[in-house]
């Protein structure tokens, strides 16, 4: 009978020198473009890919949790992800 410890030494004698099993590579995270965030007083809108979306609202697997004026949190799969809202150049007018 093989006890625990004896069972991890045993190595399949077929298997190469230094073979390792492949990993795995992690699932990739799908971008999202976040081109405005509307803030009123009954309501927030993110306009996400180009369609707006309300808080709780669930799209192409995620969900979206909250809506901030400059950044958004998405749930995906189990895990918080932040689309921040990028800042435009500020304008000079021309005199």
């Amino acid at each position: 009978m093989l006890l625990g410890a004896d069972v991890h030494a045993l190595q399949d004698p077929t298997r190469p020198n230094g073979f390792r099993v492949p990993q795995a590579e992690p699932a990739q995270q799908r971008s999202f473009d976040l081109a405005s965030i509307i803030i009123g007083t009954d309501r927030r809108i993110a306009v996400i890919d180009g369609q707006a979306r309300r808080e709780g609202q669930t799209f192409d697997g995620v969900r979206l949790r909250r809506i901030h004026p400059d950044r958004v949190e998405l749930v995906d799969q189990g895990r918080v992800r932040i689309l921040r809202l990028d800042t435009l150049p500020q304008v000079r007018s021309s005199q």
